[in-house]
Formats: C-alpha cells, sequence, structure tokens
C-alpha cells in the first residue's frame, strides 16, 4: 500500500493546497480558487489523514477540521538538518543539509514536537542537528521519518557527498517515492540496500501538492514567485523556470489516484 502524503500551503512555497473546511467551498464554481486538502479527503471518504508539514502554523486548522469530518490526522514536521547547528559554517555547506521528519505518536509527542520545533527556531538557528535531537528524543512519544527527496542519501547521492548519520538512539522509517524523476530509482535502489543493511523499515509513500496534473502550471507560478531571490543569477519564467528537480507532473492526487485507487 503506497500512503498519500499531502502538504498544505501554511508550507511556504511547497504546496498549492489549502486546509480549509469544505463546507466555507461551498458555493464556488467548479475549478474556482485553490483546492483544500479536505475537498479530497471528502470526495474520496478518506479515513486518515497524513499531513507533513514545514512548520506548525496549520496544525490547529488542520486538527479542528479533521474532527469535524470524523478523519483521524497524522502530522508530521519537516525539519532542516546540518552536522552543527550552532555552527554557521554548517549550516551555510549546503551540501551537507538535508530533511528528516518528525511524527507525535500522542499527546505528549505533540507537546515533545513543540519543544523540538522550538528550539530549531530558537536556539539552533532554524536547523537541528542529530546531537542535539538525540538530547530532546522521547521514543515513547515520537517517530522518525527519512523523507525520499532531500534526505541525507539524495543528499550523498546528488552532491557526491559523504554525510553520515548515527541512529543510536532511534529506529526510523524511510519513505519510499517513484514520481517519475530521472534519478528515482537511483536513491531507490540505494535507500532500499542501506535499510536492508541496517534493519530499517521502509513505507511507500507519495507526496501531493496540488490536485490535478492540469494544476501543474498554477503550482510552478506559485513556486516561482515564493523562490523569487533564492537562485542568484538566474532569470525565471513559467517558459524557463530553472528551478532544481522541477521535472515531473506526478506529485499529485490525480496521479495517486490513478496509480493506486483503480478509480477507472
Amino acid at each position: 500500500m503506497t500512503i498519500p502524503i499531502f502538504k498544505s500551503h501554511f508550507s511556504i512555497g511547497k504546496s498549492i493546497l489549502t486546509l480549509d473546511s469544505p463546507q466555507e467551498l461551498e458555493g464556488q464554481e467548479a475549478n474556482e480558487g485553490p483546492c483544500s486538502i479536505f475537498d479530497i479527503v471528502k470526495n474520496n471518504n478518506l479515513k486518515d489523514l497524513v499531513l507533513i508539514e514545514d512548520s506548525f502554523i496549520g496544525f490547529l486548522q488542520a486538527q479542528k477540521v479533521c474532527k469535524e469530518l470524523g478523519v483521524k490526522l497524522i502530522f508530521g514536521i519537516r525539519f532542516d538538518v546540518c552536522e552543527n547547528a550552532l555552527d554557521e559554517d554548517s549550516i551555510k555547506n549546503s551540501k551537507c543539509n538535508h530533511k528528516i521528519i518528525i511524527l507525535p505518536k500522542n499527546g505528549e509527542g505533540c507537546r515533545d514536537l513543540n519543544k523540538i520545533y522550538t528550539e530549531s527556531k530558537t536556539r539552533y538557528n532554524n536547523f537541528l542537528d542529530m546531537n542535539a535531537l538525540k538530547e530532546m528524543w522521547n521514543e515513547d512519544s515520537l517517530c522518525l521519518a527519512i523523507p525520499f527527496y532531500d534526505s541525507f542519501i539524495h543528499r550523498n547521492i546528488s552532491s557526491f557527498n559523504s554525510c553520515v548519520l548515527n541512529f543510536d538512539f532511534v529506529k526510523p522509517t524511510f519513505f519510499l517515492e517513484d514520481n517519475g524523476l530521472p534519478f528515482d530509482n537511483l536513491i531507490l535502489n540505494t535507500v532500499e540496500k542501506y535499510c536492508e543493511v541496517n534493519d530499517f523499515k521502509t513505507e511507500k509513500v507519495q507526496s501531493i501538492f496540488y490536485e490535478n496534473k492540469k494544476d501543474f502550471s498554477s503550482y510552478l507560478a506559485y513556486k516561482l514567485v515564493c523562490s523569487r531571490g533564492s537562485y542568484v543569477g538566474r532569470q525565471s519564467s513559467l517558459e524557463k523556470p530553472n528551478l532544481d528537480h522541477l521535472g515531473s507532473d506526478e506529485f499529485c492526487w490525480e496521479s495517486y489516484a490513478d496509480k493506486h485507487l483503480n478509480l477507472k
């Protein structure tokens, strides 16, 4: 089974899906305005919503609407990780920086996740390192997942770097994806071998940032606006976006449904 993993517009520059309640959208014409994740949830009778964000901003909204719809919310936050989060040179060495995902198991986990998030924003310059995470980790309340894209393995492959993480305090789950990007198989094979050697679990997932493939141009335009100034020396347009690895329109609900729900 492949799990759909959603991200909302609260993760700036990453998704055009909102967290609006379906009731808030009643009366709008079809295809008018942005799509809500909860439109997809309601229209497809989903019982669980896995929401991985880059901040805590949308958590209460997601929790509120999930409660209204009787949907179980599985929430997590994606963090930036570097070798030493207290060292500016380590943070600036972007080739070594990568992502992890932390998910709470229970109410205590929500409090622990909030503490880690706060520490990363206030003490650790918007980053974490594994030593800092180990000090705050609670195995009874938290889960650690490694995303398919922007993980330390992805960074090692794409930058010929040698980032090695110490998982002596936790057993992470590694996400596996296939969205038609040319390097997907390379990452997939490397992750599977790494997990086999280290006896780590894997989970097949698909990241979802917009509803349909036709929404890709809107998603692209949104990313261009949000990334303005991020790529020094690059001139971007819809015809020539110049955004790294933006070469697939599969990061959408339509693609997930076609591949996994047999709706045709």
